[in-house]
């Protein structure tokens, strides 16, 4: 038990929802979630397929984890090839959807093909079947999208995940927003899901979900818990949220700040923790609320905001005085120094929009950052960008900016392509800080060597959330260590996605925590070990995947100015990010050749032949 055993296979060609077993085979080999649809993408597609392409696939997933009492246990993960990278795409949501479609008696949505015009999907526990969007839903926002399926099924219950107008216009790094402003961001999955003609999936979920050892589950979970509940580490995440990184980065010199030219801010303390938490001089009121927590969540690192009423952005519209998803770290990072912009409102409203729209404020800062060093440098001028005056630390470029990328109209257009795209148009390839096609998190891998390799070997592209390095670069650990720590956590990551958690309790669990809970749910003899294993197997899928999409060794590796501009600041002054000297020992560790491609042992010790 724990796995429903089934499926959900929607064909929007034909139309058609139908239940299907779950492949326990591969269930035992890949878990759930991230492990399990990445193979039920490789082996339903062809990599080599467009993303935008109704070849693609597009897999909703859960984890045996996911809706049961385990702390975290509210994750799903949006699996395709991703529009933005071209690559395998995993992208992680928390909220309440994931744990909704488990309780529907579901662990996974695949959905293949295209609609010929556009739908959404509606899941009443064991019924589903496509529904018109046109002239419904279609056109509208995330928000407004939740709020007339609401209305239309009168359901205030009901959960909801969905693309907002950048998902519909093909913005490259659209994400698919669920419960109003929590996302699967990174890799354009709502792209996928917009050329797919979906709008939105709808589900209420009344079954629940069972376990194998009722009596066991419990104690496994009260043990991770009595780790977890009291821990310094959950404390400070519940008080702050993830913010409070900011602090972090500035003062080790590891912030990225106006496209990486800079790793140091210096109005961070305008845009941070405690700004957020500070009383306002025009309205006496905060922009802070308060905190909030995903499905089954004990930690409850979610942040509530509300925009200074008296801010210029407000003046677009009174949805946005309204409470809503507030700042953190990544979006705090992307929407403020990484633009140079130093108000903390602007930016509050440019995540509004993002949640919104639909797209991930990481990559859109990114983009942005990168759209105002070809404005600043002369590449592009008023003539490209409409008489958008695109200088870092402008809030009315960032405000004005964000609009347009979400309705894919003018320069926003440009925008949506993403910096890769974006900056090979004006021909400045180099002004693009991204790995894969993915623009960069908020950490310089200058000055986090561990981070630096991390993002080079990512599947998906740059990502701070596919490996654990930060103990270790932030602890000053040596070069000749970074190869293992980030091996051994991207195999570890891999496995804790699959059960269908957070990785944040991971600061104070291991995978024993993990595998008592997955194996007194599941059953079948789960351990660490095991879990490592299977981590392994995952990545090195993942990889295939990409290989055959046609990536190569040649695609590990990092933006020049990463690899040759020397930090001017923080700890890491005058450093460079030594990627040479550590990706030959991060292949050996896999198990690769030269080429970066598995070998034939490896395939076999892992079963992947």
């Amino acid at each position: 038990m724990a796995w429903h055993e089934k499926i959900l296979r929607v064909d929007l060609i034909k139309g058609t929802c139908t239940a299907e077993a779950m492949n326990m085979d591969w269930a035992e080999q890949y878990l759930g979630a991230r492990g399990l649809a990445s193979k039920y993408l490789a082996e339903e597609m062809d990599p080599g397929a467009d993303a935008l392409s109704p070849g693609n696939v597009l897999i909703f997933a859960t984890g045996p984890l996911t809706g049961t009492t385990a702390a975290t246990g509210g994750r799903y993960v949006v699996v395709t090839k991703g529009a933005l990278t071209g690559a395998i795409a995993c992208s992680n949501s928390g909220g309440q959807w994931g744990g909704e479609l488990r309780l529907a008696g579901w662990d996974m949505v695949v959905i293949t093909g295209k609609s010929e015009k556009p739908v959404y999907l509606h899941i009443d526990d064991d019924n589903a079947e496509l529904r018109d969007a046109d002239d419904f839903i279609w056109g509208k926002s995330v928000w407004d999208t939740e709020a007339a399926l609401k209305e239309r099924h009168g359901d205030q219950r009901m959960r909801i995940a969905s693309i907002g107008r950048a998902g519909e216009t093909l913005n490259r790094y659209a994400c698919v927003v669920n419960d109003l402003d929590r996302a699967a961001g990174r890799s354009g999955v709502g792209a996928v899901m917009g050329a797919k003609n979906l709008k939105s999936i709808a589900v209420r979920g009344t079954k629940g979900v069972a376990v194998r050892d009722p009596a066991g589950f419990e104690a496994a979970v009260r043990a991770a818990r009595a780790k977890l509940d009291p821990s310094p580490d959950r404390a400070g995440l519940a008080k702050t949220g993830t913010i409070s990184m900011l602090d972090i980065t500035q003062a080790f010199g590891s912030l990225p700040t106006r496209n990486n030219r800079d790793v140091q801010f210096e109005d961070a303390d305008k845009v941070g923790a405690a700004a957020m938490s500070a009383t306002r001089r025009t309205d006496g009121s905060k922009n802070l609320i308060n905190g909030k927590a995903c499905f089954s969540c004990t930690i409850g690192c979610g942040r509530v905001s509300k925009l200074d009423p008296t801010h210029f952005s407000a003046k677009s519209g009174e949805r946005y005085k309204n409470a809503s998803g507030g700042l953190e770290y990544e979006s705090a990072y992307a929407l403020a120094p990484m633009v140079g912009v130093d108000d903390i409102e602007a930016a509050t409203f440019a995540n509004q929009v993002c949640n919104e729209e639909g797209m991930d404020p990481i990559s859109f800062g990114a983009t942005l950052s990168a759209a105002m060093e070809l404005y600043e440098t002369g590449a592009i001028s008023d003539k490209e960008t409409d008489g958008l005056k695109l200088h870092f630390g402008s809030a009315e470029a960032l405000v004005e900016s964000v609009k347009l990328a979400g309705l894919g109209k003018g320069f926003g257009a440009d925008l949506g392509l993403g910096a890769k795209r974006l900056c090979e148009k004006y021909s400045q390839p180099d002004f693009a800080m991204v790995v894969k096609g993915q623009e960069f998190p908020g950490y310089d891998g200058r000055s986090m060597q561990g981070m630096a390799l991390a993002y080079a070997t990512s599947n998906r592209g740059a990502c701070h959330l596919k490996a654990d390095p930060y103990g270790d670069d932030f602890g000053g650990g040596p070069l000749e260590g970074k190869a293992k720590i980030v091996y051994e956590s991207q195999n570890a990551v891999a496995a804790v996605d699959s059960a269908g958690i957070c990785l944040f309790p991971m600061s104070v669990w291991d995978l024993n925590d993990v595998a008592a809970q997955v194996d007194a749910a599941c059953g079948g003899s789960w351990s660490a070990e095991r879990m490592a294993e299977m981590g392994e197997r995952i990545w090195n899928l993942e990889r295939l995947f990409n290989l055959a999409a046609g990536l190569t060794s040649k695609d590990d590796t990092l933006p020049k100015r990463i690899l040759t501009e020397k930090l001017k600041s923080g700890t890491g002054k005058g450093k460079v990010a030594e990627l040479g000297k550590m990706l030959p020992a991060y292949y050996e560790l896999r198990g690769w050749d030269n080429e970066g491609v598995p070998t034939t042992q490896t395939l076999q010790r892992l079963s992947l032949t």
